[in-house]
């Protein structure tokens, strides 16, 4: 009975070890799980200062938007330049004094877009715009002579409609606007370079998306900005840790914005597979707001986007192309270019074509363009 009774009075007391030592593992096991989440979530959002946020809602709430869609109130600006990681906040008063014009002149930006842009509080903005007198209402006409001007693209208001978590965060000094011939109050945005493949993976990036070879080593690069010529020219150079370098050049025409690409390989080896996406937005371009592909015409080099009547064109052309398509969400439209396999030391040039056309032949409007022989160099 002696030996019952002493069984009996310990079992409780193991019963109590056990589920203590269980209690004991789920607690570091919730620890390892929380501190691994967290992990991901800045692995995942690592250029994010607020990493609480996901991709989109963070993509939302930097261009304008709560985590429902809904407009974030003028009073949160200041949350916006926070949370925001691309601003640039001018340097001089002839810097700001451009970029207000180019903002609120160009491209219709709100006080909170501005803010966004630049990351200035709001009574800044107020307070500089009376100084150099700029409101939407006094333009000083850039529309004047006869070229079809490119403009630096400020930020502060997503390019995109759609597929927002698909370009997080996305860099200004790849993007340039061109105010559409017909109306002053609508623009396209031309991404380029959106991305560079190589043989050595995603080399380059103009958002953040998914990882690069850079980003997977922890390397951020350096925020560039376009050199604007007196011209209306832009161009910009940017040298990657490996030695890569690549350059744009933006150039205005009476009939077309002209561009070109190149890319040293600055490298020991060679470079293959050198695919460039270049990515044309017009979600502000009054009538082509339509998330669909149906009113694209895509094929080899030219690649077209019509307005809803059909009775207005957006065409844009690379040379060589690698690959015309279009993505609804966005919208957008390309017409991809690949560079040639490059020897170390060399140098691989792009040429690009951007245009407007009023009317119902657009193959006799590609037609014509090839005759402007503007693959040539």
């Amino acid at each position: 009975m002696s030996d019952n009774n002493e069984n009996q009075k310990r079992k409780p007391s193991s019963t109590v070890k056990m589920l203590g030592g269980i209690m004991v593992v789920l607690v570091i096991s919730c620890v390892l799980l929380a501190v691994l989440h967290r992990r991901n979530r800045l692995h995942s959002c690592r250029l994010c200062t607020s990493p609480d946020l996901t991709g989109l809602a963070r993509a939302m709430q930097i261009y304008g938007n709560d985590y429902e869609g809904k407009p974030v109130a003028a009073a949160d600006a200041n949350e916006l330049k926070r949370v925001a990681v691309n601003y640039r906040t001018p340097k001089t008063d002839a810097d700001l004094e451009y970029w207000l014009k180019n903002m609120v002149w160009i491209h219709g930006f709100s006080n909170q877009e501005i803010a966004a842009a630049t990351g200035l509080a709001e009574s800044e903005i107020i307070a500089a715009l009376k100084k150099f007198d700029i409101r939407p209402d006094n333009p000083a006409d850039p529309y004047k002579g006869p070229s079809l001007r490119p403009w630096p693209y400020p930020g502060g208001r997503h390019p995109r409609i759609g597929f927002l978590e698909g370009a997080i965060d996305p860099q200004r000094e790849t993007k340039f606007s061109v105010v559409t011939p017909w109306d002053p109050n609508s623009y396209v945005v031309v991404d380029v370079p959106e991305a560079i493949w190589s043989n050595l993976g995603l080399t380059y990036l103009a958002h953040t998306h998914i990882d690069t070879i850079w980003t997977e080593q922890g390397i951020e690069l350096k925020k560039l900005e376009w050199n604007r010529e007196p011209n209306g020219s832009l161009d910009i150079e940017r040298k990657l840790p490996n030695g890569i370098a690549f350059g744009v050049n933006v150039r205005p025409t009476k009939e077309a914005v002209r561009m070109e690409m190149w890319l040293t390989n600055g490298t020991d080896q060679k470079l293959t597979d050198l695919r460039v996406q270049i990515c044309q937005m017009t979600k502000m371009a009054k009538g082509f707001e339509q998330q669909a592909n149906d009113n694209k015409v895509l094929t080899n080099p030219y690649v077209a986007c019509h307005s809803g009547d059909g009775k207005r064109w957006i065409i844009t052309a690379w040379e060589p192309c690698h690959r015309p398509w279009g993505n609804a969400d966005c919208p957008c439209f390309h017409s991809d270019p690949k560079f040639p396999d490059l020897e170390p030391g060399q140098t691989g040039r792009l040429r690009g074509w951007l245009s407007f056309y009023e009317g119902t032949d657009i193959q006799a409007e590609f037609d014509r363009i090839e005759k402007t022989g503007w693959r040539k160099p």
